[in-house]
């Protein structure tokens, strides 16, 4: 009966939340509450919240939060990154923490090998001149470079970046990939990706760098001035996993001085970034607003995916992607 179903807190249904069009398959199993309305009243709704469905990292799992919800069993997050949880205090309350592997791979790596693309072949550029009134010839400043038969450095090769190297392979580029451990050689083979021990060896001889890496304290601040010194100055940064993966700073002198060619960027930090930021008027900087996965397919999988882990959780069933503490 539908009075039996759970109850699960969400942050609003709304462009900045849940799209309308989702929200069917979460009240399938649960009955839903909005952030604002449960605080409106939270001793009311609170002992009956069993689980948070978490959305662009909203509502946010803080402890004042946290210890209103008694009844909590699973905060379950859309998406892979789980940076902004504190997993050991969340579990600490025997409360379980799920995530999306998987299901935001294709999405994500189709959006770097579209940046890839889009930076080399000045793509966002040529469209603002084809549309221009003013325009009445092709400047020689629309020559890009080439990508088939390029070097590709992929920084971090788990599921989406595997999927980016299998993508690769159709442009014939060369493959390197760092990581923290070595894939199978069945893996290397099958997208013709060579292993690079030492990520410096990567970062020389790439002409595109790509970071899919999660962000960890040894991940934060991966790609400084060392880093970027490395690179070749024909060579362009694409960056789909965490803004502070890479050191801002650092990239804006890199790119004011050449020192490498272009960046193209998913992920900042803040999102967005203040408006006078010095990243939003290079011209060799494409930028988009974290919309790796914002296809209506793969929003579809992922709250299924979410809506799977919660009801598993308040059912005491295994969970399917439980993130559990190392």
């Amino acid at each position: 009966m539908a009075e039996d179903k759970p109850w699960a807190l969400i942050s609003e249904v709304s462009e900045q939340g849940f799209i309308e069009e989702i929200t069917d398959i979460i009240k399938q199993h649960f009955h839903i509450i909005c952030l604002r309305d449960f605080l409106q009243n939270p001793q009311q709704h609170g002992p009956k919240i069993q689980a948070i469905l978490m959305w662009n990292t909203y509502p946010a799992a803080e402890p004042s939060l946290l210890s209103s919800l008694p009844s909590l069993k699973v905060v379950a997050n859309g998406g892979v990154g789980i940076d902004h949880l504190d997993v050991p205090y969340i579990t600490s309350l025997g409360v379980k923490v799920a995530n999306t592997p998987g299901v935001v791979s294709d999405a994500t790596a189709d959006m770097a090998m579209g940046l890839l693309l889009a930076s080399a072949r000045k793509i966002v550029e040529g469209h603002q001149i084809a549309v221009d009134p003013k325009t009445t010839s092709i400047p020689q400043s629309l020559m890009g470079v080439e990508v088939t038969g390029s070097t590709l450095g992929i920084i971090g090769l788990g599921h989406i970046g595997y999927k980016i190297a299998q993508r690769s392979k159709g442009f014939d580029m060369k493959i390197l990939y760092h990581n923290r451990h070595r894939r199978s050689v069945e893996d290397e083979q099958s997208v013709g990706a060579s292993y690079c021990e030492n990520m410096d060896d990567l970062l020389r001889e790439s002409d595109f760098v790509v970071l899919v890496v999660n962000l960890s304290p040894e991940t934060k601040g991966l790609i400084s001035h060392r880093e970027l010194s490395l690179m070749k100055p024909t060579a362009t940064l694409i960056n789909v996993s965490r803004g502070l993966v890479v050191d801002q700073d650092a990239l804006v002198k890199a790119l004011r001085s050449g020192e490498i060619r272009a960046a193209a960027l998913d992920v900042t930090h803040p999102e967005p970034l203040p408006r006078d930021h010095p990243l939003l008027s290079l011209p060799n900087v494409l930028i988009t607003p974290h919309v790796g996965t914002y296809t209506y397919a793969t929003t579809r999988r992922m709250v299924q995916c979410m809506v799977d882990n919660a009801v598993a959780a308040v059912n005491g069933l295994p969970v399917p992607n439980e993130v559990k503490l190392k």
